[in-house]
């Protein structure tokens, strides 16, 4: 996929991902843990994120190695990916099917759900 000038991903010839051009890869710690890793176009969007209700909510039916990945009274906050956050990111890029959807990428081990 491509973006669009609003940064919207857009399919390839080949079906697959790739990022937008202007967008920067940021992290959310979940109580001090990287936890997800997205895409958006500037930090007060990903701050954003942080606030939604829809993302706490999915982040507190989670769980990793038994534990919550969130639980009601946690701490998100977000911050600009590390390097290897980046790299694990772009990974899941390229194995991702096309979607108009915001790319979460978890980089804690999920427990099935």
């Amino acid at each position: 996929m491509r973006a669009d000038w609003r940064g919207r991903w857009l399919p390839e010839s080949d079906g697959k991902m790739t990022p937008a051009p202007l967008g920067l890869i940021f992290t959310i710690d979940v109580d001090g843990k990287p936890t997800v890793a997205f895409e958006a176009r500037q930090f007060r969007e990903a701050a954003e994120l942080t606030k939604e209700v829809w993302f706490r909510t999915d982040l507190t039916k989670l769980s990793s190695n038994g534990e919550p990945v969130c639980g009601i009274g946690s701490k998100l906050k977000a911050r600009i990916a590390t390097e290897s956050e980046r790299g694990v990111y772009r990974q899941a890029v390229q194995e991702a099917e096309a979607t108009d959807d915001i790319l979460l990428v978890y980089l804690v081990e999920l427990d099935a759900i």
